[in-house]
């Protein structure tokens, strides 16, 4: 194909009000697109999806400062605790769904381990729920006896997290 062609189909193809067109034989492939079709590859956002093991967990342990944060945050105070009949340990529960993480990233120390004192208000986990990091504050002073789940694990809503010895 000469270049006098090539430019003859552009003018054509511009003219026609045809967005993109494709030309091939066995010597020559062409690919034509004008201005419109630019103009649309610009205004529509390229999607790209990745597979992410889910075996291995990314913890970041940013909570975000927005609106829709606060009241999660707010809920997150306001756990619920319950009173265990044998040798009156508290259950700490957690006060939402999500993923039960014991340090704020794999490479930092744990918030709480058995056996020590916290008091109220505490940051004793975090848990993560819709891409939120919601850090959990104890709502009693004691000695943790018992930590009921596994870190990097899903929890559900009131699930029992920890025991504590109240002081």
């Amino acid at each position: 194909m000469k270049l006098s062609e090539i430019q003859e189909l552009i003018k054509f193809v511009a003219k026609s009000g045809v967005n993109e067109v494709a030309y091939e034989t066995k010597d020559i492939k062409l690919v034509i697109k004008t201005g419109a079709s630019a103009k649309i590859a610009k205004q529509q956002p390229i999607i790209m999806q990745s597979a992410v093991p889910m075996t291995t967990p990314i913890v970041q342990p940013v909570i975000q400062q927005n609106p829709v944060a606060q009241p999660v945050a707010q809920q997150s105070a306001k756990q619920e605790t319950a009173v265990s009949p044998d040798a009156k340990l508290v259950t700490i529960k957690s006060p939402m769904i999500g993923t039960f993480y014991r340090s704020p990233g794999p490479d930092k120390p744990l918030f709480v381990n058995v056996g020590d004192e916290i008091k109220q208000g505490k940051v004793i986990c975090i848990i993560e729920a819709m891409k939120l990091f919601n850090e959990i504050e104890s709502e009693v002073s004691g000695k943790i006896v018992k930590v009921l789940v596994d870190d990097a694990t899903p929890v559900e809503y009131d699930q029992p997290l920890f025991l504590v010895e109240p002081a």
